[in-house]
C-alpha cells in the first residue's frame, strides 16, 4: 500500500525518511481553523486528522495509507502557532524566555479500514533570553515557519536549556512512536 505524507514540512519529510524512503508527499489543503478554547493536545489531533482526511479524498490517494501531522507550542494554555511577522516572533520568544513550555504534535494515520490518531507531548525549558538574543535570532529568519517561533534542530537549539520527552516531537514528527504505529506494535 502506498504511503503518503500529507505535509509540506521539509522536517517531517526528513524525519519520515529515517523510517522509510518509500513514500510520497501530498500537501493538504485542509482547514486549519480551530474552535475557541480548544486544548493544545486536542487541537493538534484534530488538525492532523483533517490534513490526512483531506488528502485521503484525492482520487489517487483513496487506497493509500496517509500520515497527517500538526505541531503547536503551548505555554499557560496559550497555543503558539507559526508567527505571522518578526514582531510576533519576538513576542513569542519573550513569552518563552526562561520558562517551560509544551510542544504537542498530533499524528493521524488513515487508510482503508484504518484510523489511528495520537498526540505526543514534550516539555522544553528555554534559557532566559535578552532582547538582543531574541532580535538576533529573529533576524536569521529561522523562526518564521516554526510553531512557537523556534526550530530546535537549527539555531533555535541554542535557546533550549533542557527538554523532557521526544526530541523529534519538537521537530514536528515523533518518528519512533509513528514507526511503531505503522508496524502495528502500538495503537
Amino acid at each position: 500500500m502506498k504511503l503518503i505524507l500529507a505535509s509540506q514540512s521539509p522536517r517531517r519529510r526528513e524525519l519520515l525518511s529515517y523510517y522509510t524512503n518509500d513514500f510520497q508527499v501530498r500537501v493538504s489543503q485542509a482547514d486549519e481553523s480551530l474552535p475557541e478554547g480548544i486544548a493544545p493536545g486536542e487541537a493538534v489531533a484534530l488538525l492532523a486528522e483533517r490534513k490526512a482526511s483531506a488528502v485521503a479524498q484525492l482520487p489517487e490517494c483513496q487506497s493509500c495509507r496517509i500520515i497527517g501531522a500538526d505541531t503547536v507550542v503551548a505555554v499557560e494554555g496559550r497555543i503558539l502557532g507559526k508567527p505571522h511577522s518578526p514582531e510576533e516572533a519576538e513576542e513569542m520568544l519573550r513569552l518563552l524566555s526562561g520558562r517551560v513550555h509544551s510542544v504537542y504534535t498530533g499524528v493521524a494515520v488513515l487508510g482503508p479500514g484504518e484510523r489511528k490518531v495520537f498526540t505526543q507531548q514534550t516539555q522544553v525549558k528555554f534559557y532566559p533570553l535578552s532582547s538582543r538574543e531574541i532580535q538576533d535570532y529573529v533576524a536569521t529568519g529561522e523562526p518564521m515557519d516554526k510553531a512557537g517561533a523556534y526550530g530546535i534542530q537549527g539555531r533555535g537549539g541554542l535557546l533550549v536549556r533542557r527538554l523532557e520527552g521526544d526530541y523529534f516531537n519538537v521537530m514536528g514528527l515523533p518518528i519512533a512512536r509513528l514507526a511503531r504505529v505503522l508496524e502495528g506494535k502500538e495503537d
